[in-house]
């Protein structure tokens, strides 16, 4: 029968969202950079908006293709290998301020002054940093609990087509994620050195700011698959869009870890009485 699906693979019909996503991020940069020039920051506002309105009905569509059927076994494996390519990518990122933290830790820059140098320290002199053992090893525990509680609820999904126990699990997943933001915001405001004027700081704010990013994104996520629960959607087959929060939640706790003992620990000798 002419028209007839012959085959496993999902055949994408003309979108407008990839072209609407392209528009929203040239207008996006096109007012940060007029917003760097004095220009108010309302263009790039409204590029963000268009961006992230492109994100919600593009998603949503993959979404109500899922709940159709049209994601067959095949292409589940695709979207996996794409959620693993993203991940990867995100390790890369990551990757640059490690690589800035340790080059500046491992090698600290001294000061010329006329024939005579002074060797450099890490952290700087001044600066004072946060002690690991208080705050951020409570952050720490609190992040490796809501991993737990996303495993919870990807099992109760996977293995024992529980929708009620994944509630469960997510819903702690989310407090605690929501709880280590608080937190982190608490320790950013307590902090006894700025981003501005030093390399510490500056490479601090970057690594564990763009993480506490990635813990505020990766809560969302979480969120819009607890909304998805209560829907009535996901079942033992069909939960690829939850496997994808739960593989990028599980990489902010091992980017956690890896911060907290290079950053907090290693990197820091001058804990602050705080």
């Amino acid at each position: 029968m002419a028209g007839h699906k012959n085959h496993d693979y999902h055949i994408l019909p003309p979108s407008v969202w990839p072209f609407m996503g392209a528009v929203g991020a040239f207008v996006m940069l096109l007012g940060a950079v007029l917003y760097f020039h004095d220009h108010g920051p309302w263009i790039g506002l409204i590029g963000l908006l268009m961006v992230l309105y492109t994100m919600y009905a593009w998603w949503a569509d993959v979404i109500a293709e899922g709940e159709i059927g049209d994601h067959t076994p095949v292409v589940r494996i695709g979207l996996r290998y794409g959620v693993v390519l993203f991940i990867v990518s995100e390790i890369m990122f990551f990757s640059a301020w490690f690589w800035s933290f340790f080059k500046h830790a491992m090698y600290p820059m001294g000061t010329i002054e006329g024939v005579s140098v002074t060797p450099g320290v890490w952290p700087p002199a001044g600066i004072e940093t946060f002690n690991p053992w208080h705050l951020p090893l409570i952050n720490t525990l609190i992040l490796l609990c809501s991993g737990c509680a996303a495993t919870w609820a990807h099992h109760a999904i996977a293995e024992e087509n529980d929708r009620e126990q994944m509630k469960y699990g997510l819903w702690l997943a989310i407090l605690l994620g929501v709880l280590f933001t608080t937190f982190q915001i608490y320790e950013y405001s307590h902090a006894e050195f700025s981003f501005a004027g030093n390399i510490y700081g500056a490479n601090f704010f970057m690594a564990t700011g763009f993480h506490g990013f990635h813990v505020l994104v990766g809560t969302i996520f979480l969120a819009v698959c607890l909304a998805r629960v209560y829907a009535g959607q996901f079942t033992q087959d069909q939960h690829v869009g939850f496997e994808a929060a739960a593989w990028y939640w599980h990489f902010v706790d091992v980017v956690w870890l890896f911060l907290f003992a290079a950053v907090y620990i290693w990197g820091g000798g001058n804990y602050a009485a705080h």
